[in-house]
């Protein structure tokens, strides 16, 4: 597969050849900033934006100390902390180092899965955008920021590739869901075969890999204090290809992003279709991380003007339309419907009676969540885990929230946890309703993968979460009950049950992001300074919460 002129091809099955490899180590030779160590948690006020977006000398005064390492060969946190390393820390190490990915001799990544015992391999030995996520920042929190860096380089190469899936084109910032590398070590040739949605299961391209990318851009940045990269010209051009695909006008009304099933974390058919929470929090989080490394040049300027308005009416939308507690249950159990015009208090003419009654008996007096969806004559009650624990991250959540997204946790434990952090969903779809939303998917039985399964990669979002909200008790109980189990039952990719007692029916073992996610939610605890990696603070420019129509008097 050669013959490539320049970083675009016709199709995503390509070769990295002599252009691309000179175009990363021009990318990787550019020096590095020397800056001095500042305030972690320090974020541009959308208030200084909207004002006046002026040039800032220093991106968002960001870094985080990622040199202090913790774990396997990582004698520093043991000295900090007066409790020694748990045992299960330098056994993941161990299996995270395993699964590492060398293009031309450089980690590039790590791959899904190192399970030798299944027999199907699939998409398990690619490196995949979403799940690097938490290995990454695992490098990050152990003083390696190299293998992040060429990951993000290299991503940032295959975005730039022409993406067709049968005769169709995709849009130019579209980031691959996972890419390969193949080795010949006849012709000692390395080449990469990226995956744009086109080779995957439902062939659905990835909404949360461009999202994810600035995400950890930021992270990066965040940990080395290395402010070289995220200025580079294609950085800001690859963040602001990512950004004009979801910034786009056109039909809809609502600031949300307009999203397929399987596009994101749950990667299958279970009726998230619409506006699902995980897209709005981590697009979200998206758009404060580039705002803060965008530059402002004059393209960077017309980004950041429409980041700011698009930023004020998500936050909006989300903290209003989307937010469940006891009162509001309360208020849509007797919304009226039929209304008409912008005095409307039920904008979205939902149905009372299609409040499901499990939602009566799971909310508790406090505590509240951010539903799964919300759409014309829809909501989708489910809690879902990814999108609460970034929304409290992302600052989405109010201060007022982030504690009832806690509360809730704390009061509804054995549903969320039960004995396996962390519940994707909650709670599963059976009968009937399965076969109508998943389509009778095998792998998608109740209590099973996306449908109610438990994920122990959710533990570092979690444990940052709770770092974050002043509650690192619940983060501890958390680990202290996934140390009982993860490392003796082989590392699962998930597990099954309504209290997660039985390792998944088709789990991979030493699932690298279960690796991943521990360590990380480990050296998070031990150390947590590195929550500015994953923080961004309140911007009080989106504060208060505001009502939500002139009618509105509850």
């Amino acid at each position: 597969m050669d013959g490539i002129v320049g970083m675009r091809r016709v199709a995503s099955h390509c070769s990295l050849v002599d252009v691309d490899d000179l175009d990363l180590a021009r990318l990787l030779d550019k020096p590095k900033l020397s800056i001095e160590r500042q305030r972690s948690f320090d974020e541009r006020s959308l208030s200084e934006l909207t004002v006046n977006i002026r040039a800032v000398d220093v991106f968002e005064s960001m870094y985080s100390p990622g040199g202090m390492r913790s774990g396997f060969n990582s004698p520093a946190s043991s000295v900090r902390n007066s409790f020694e390393p748990h045992p299960m820390v330098a056994e993941a190490w161990e299996a995270l180092r395993r699964s590492l990915v060398y293009f031309r001799s450089q980690p590039l990544g790590t791959i899904a899965a190192v399970d030798h015992a299944s027999e199907e391999v699939l998409n398990y030995d690619q490196v995949f955008l979403r799940d690097f996520v938490p290995s990454a920042l695992a490098f990050l929190m152990n003083g390696e920021p190299e293998i992040v860096k060429n990951f993000l380089l290299k991503t940032l190469l295959l975005q730039g590739w022409e993406k067709r899936i049968d005769r169709f084109k995709l849009g130019e910032g579209v980031m691959p869901a996972s890419f390969k590398v193949l080795h010949d070590p006849l012709r000692k040739v390395d080449t990469v075969i990226a995956d744009f949605g086109e080779s995957a299961i439902g062939r659905v391209a990835p909404v949360d890999s461009g999202f994810w990318w600035i995400i950890l851009l930021r992270a990066y940045t965040k940990s080395t204090g290395d402010l070289s990269l995220a200025e580079t010209p294609e950085c800001q051009k690859g963040m602001r290809l990512i950004l004009s695909l979801c910034l786009s006008e056109g039909f809809d009304t609502f600031p949300t992003l307009l999203c397929a099933d399987g596009c994101s974390m749950i990667d299958r058919r279970m009726g998230i279709y619409g506006y699902p929470i995980e897209i709005q929090a981590l697009f979200f989080m998206a758009l404060r991380c580039a705002l803060a490394m965008l530059k402002h040049d004059a393209e960077g300027k017309e980004f950041i003007e429409r980041i700011v308005k698009r930023l004020h009416a998500l936050s909006f939308h989300m903290r209003n339309y989307f937010w469940l507690d006891f009162q509001q249950l309360n208020v849509i159990y007797r919304y009226k419907t039929e209304e008409y015009s912008h005095t409307a208090v039920n904008k979205f003419n939902v149905i009372p009676d299609s409040i499901p009654d499990w939602v009566f008996d799971f909310m508790p007096t406090r505590g509240g969540y951010f539903i799964g969806n919300v759409s014309p004559a829809r909501m989708d009650f489910r809690w879902f885990a990814l999108g609460n624990c970034v929304a409290i991250l992302s600052s989405l959540a109010t201060p007022e929230q982030s504690v009832a997204i806690m509360d809730l946790i704390e009061a509804r434990w054995e549903e969320l946890v039960g004995e396996m952090p962390l519940k994707i969903a909650y709670p599963a779809i059976e009968g009937h309703e399965w076969r109508i939303v998943t389509g009778c998917d095998p792998k998608n039985t109740r209590w099973s993968y996306h449908n109610g399964g438990s994920w122990p990669v959710l533990l570092w979002m979690l444990t940052a979460a709770c770092i974050k909200t002043g509650r690192p008790q619940i983060a501890r109980r958390a680990i202290e009950l996934a140390e009982t189990r993860l490392l003796k039952d082989g590392w699962p990719e998930y597990y099954d049950g309504k209290l997660g007692r039985y390792v998944g029916k088709q789990a991979r073992k030493f699932q690298t992001w279960s690796i991943a996610g521990y360590l990380v939610a480990k050296m998070m605890l031990e150390d947590p300074s590195h929550l500015g990696m994953v923080s961004l603070e309140e911007d009080k420019a989106m504060k208060p919460l505001m009502k939500r129509s002139s009618s509105w008097t509850c």
